[in-house]
């Protein structure tokens, strides 16, 4: 369990400081990833606000089968999106809609690979400390065989073979966890 779970659940149990934690770990982030969908600062930190409240008010279930992070994003989300339905309305513009709705797949899937970089990030920890160096320099940095040599000061079919290991060890880890990168 994450942090913003355990702050969510001291929260339902009846302390208020587990709402506050969540609003100041989450309040930039949220407020930022709403902005992307609306493009308007002031209406994503109203959609933020609408987004804890949602949360202090009702009270929702928390599936820990996903991050809170994701969970709390998923609500913003959502609210964002009826926000730009209640708009769409208000505009009648088809083309605006499906500007935004291209707009909204290109942000889900960012999303999404965010999420996996975070998963990756995590299982890169639980591997051989030059693996996940030699993975980081290659996969988050974008360095070159090359770059990574000098770096890690090995020659380049070192760091060939070290990458293919890494890659073997880090499919492992990731698919104790249930998780499948097609990338790797």
């Amino acid at each position: 369990m994450d942090n913003g779970a355990s702050s969510y659940r001291r929260f339902l149990d009846g302390d208020d400081s587990g709402i506050v934690e969540i609003i100041r770990d989450y309040k930039d982030g949220l407020i930022l990833f709403l902005n992307r969908y609306v493009n308007n600062l002031h209406v994503a930190e109203e959609l933020a606000e609408d987004t804890f409240f949602r949360i202090v008010t009702r009270r929702p279930g928390f599936a820990e089968a996903y991050s809170f992070k994701t969970w709390l994003y998923t609500i913003g989300r959502n609210l964002a999106v009826n926000y730009l339905k209640r708009e769409k309305r208000n505009m009648g513009s088809p083309k605006n809609m499906e500007e935004l709705a291209g707009e909204e797949e290109a942000l889900e899937l960012a999303y999404l690979r965010q999420e996996q970089r975070i998963v990756i990030h995590r299982a890169l920890s639980r591997i051989a400390p030059d693996y996940g160096k030699v993975l980081f320099l290659k996969f988050f940095e974008n360095f070159s065989n090359e770059q990574i040599a000098r770096v890690m000061k090995k020659s380049k079919r070192q760091i060939e073979n070290l990458i293919y290991q890494a890659k073997r060890s880090l499919k492992a880890e990731l698919e104790k966890e249930g998780f499948l990168y097609e990338g790797l």
